[in-house]
C-alpha cells in the first residue's frame, strides 16, 4: 500500500451527543466543516478525545458511517478503531474501510498491559489485515504499553503503517524514530507533553495529532511549520532553527491549549459550542458541572 504521507494538523475531534446522550450527527456536520474552513489536514473521529470508550459496537459503526457521507475535499478522515482484542480491533478497521475512510488509528488494547512483543504482534497483525493506512499511537499515560523507539521502527517497517502519533513526552524517542526516516508520518500528540511540539517538528516531523484544534484550528495549522524527515537535514546536526522559533511564538500563544480534559473541549469555540450539546460527559467520566 503506498499513498501520500499526511501532514500538518490532524485534529482528534469531540464526539457531539445531544441533551440525550444519543449521538448529534448534525453537531458532527458543523465540526468537520469548521475543521476543513480553518485548513486542518485531516481529523480523527472517535480517537479518546471522542469519549469511544463509552461508545457502543453499533454507536462506533453509526458514527462511521453517517459522518463518511460528511466527507470534505482535501481533508482526510480518520477514524479509531482500537478494540478490545486483536479480533475486535480488526473487524473495526474493516468497517472503516468498507465505508471508504482514509486511515484507522489503532492503539494497544486498554487494561491488559500485554508484554511489549505481543503488542508489537498485535499491531502487525491488524496491518496485515487492513487495507487502509494504519496509524500507531504510541500512548502509555493510557494503555500502560510503552513502545521504544525499535519497537515502533519494527512496526513502521509494514507497508501498511503510514502514521505515528507519539504520546511518550520522550524527545529522544523522537529524534531516533526521525533519524530512521521510516516511510510513515511522524506526529506528536498535544498531551500529555505540550513541549513535545516544537521539537518534533524540528526534528523533521510531519505535523501534530492534536485536541486543542477542536477550538483553535488555525493555529494549530499555523503550528505545522516543518514538514517531514527532508527538513532535519543530517541528524545529529544542526535544527532549522527558524521555523523552530516561528512554531515556538505561535505556541506561546495558543489559547486554552492546557484546559481540554477528555471529551468536552473548553473554552470553546463557536463550533464546538455549538456542536457540543451534552452538558456532561458520559459517566462515570464527570464534566465541570459535576466537579466539585
Amino acid at each position: 500500500m503506498t499513498k501520500q504521507l499526511l501532514t500538518g494538523s490532524f485534529v482528534a475531534l469531540i464526539s457531539p451527543m445531544n441533551q440525550d446522550y444519543s449521538l448529534d450527527f448534525g453537531g458532527f456536520r458543523t465540526l468537520i466543516e469548521f475543521q476543513r474552513e480553518h485548513g486542518s489536514s485531516g481529523v480523527l473521529i472517535m480517537g479518546s478525545s471522542g469519549e469511544v470508550s463509552t461508545l457502543s459496537t453499533e454507536e462506533r459503526h453509526a458514527i462511521v458511517r453517517e459522518t463518511m457521507k460528511q466527507k470534505q475535499p482535501s481533508m482526510e478522515m480518520w477514524y479509531g478503531c482500537t478494540g478490545p482484542t486483536t479480533e475486535a480491533t480488526i473487524d473495526y478497521v474493516k468497517q472503516a474501510a468498507a465505508e471508504g475512510a482514509d486511515g484507522a488509528m489503532i492503539a494497544a488494547p486498554a487494561y491488559i498491559c500485554a508484554s511489549n512483543d505481543d503488542i508489537v504482534d498485535y499491531f502487525l497483525e491488524v496491518a496485515d489485515a487492513a487495507t487502509i493506512p494504519l496509524g500507531v499511537y504510541n500512548n502509555p499515560p493510557r494503555v500502560k504499553t510503552d513502545l521504544g523507539a525499535d519497537e515502533v521502527l519494527r512496526i513502521a517497517a509494514h507497508p501498511n503503517v503510514q502514521l505515528l502519533k507519539e504520546s511518550t513526552g520522550r524527545v529522544a524517542q523522537a529524534a531516533l524514530i526521525a533519524r530512521a526516516r521510516p516511510h510513515m508520518s511522524l506526529m506528536c500528540c498535544c498531551s500529555p507533553n505540550l513541549g513535545l511540539i516544537v521539537p518534533t517538528m524540528s526534528l523533521g516531523g510531519h505535523g501534530t495529532a492534536n485536541m486543542t484544534g477542536n477550538h483553535s484550528p488555525g493555529n494549530d495549522r499555523d503550528l505545522q511549520t516543518v514538514g517531514g524527515f527532508s527538513g532535519c537535514g543530517k541528524l545529529p546536526g544542526r535544527l532549522p532553527g527558524q521555523p523552530a522559533h516561528a512554531a515556538l511564538r505561535l505556541f506561546r500563544h495558543q489559547p486554552g491549549a492546557h484546559e481540554i480534559p477528555h471529551g468536552r473541549p473548553w473554552p470553546a469555540g463557536r463550533a464546538v459550542a455549538e456542536a457540543a450539546k451534552a452538558p456532561e460527559w458520559r459517566r462515570p467520566a464527570t464534566g465541570p458541572g459535576r466537579r466539585p
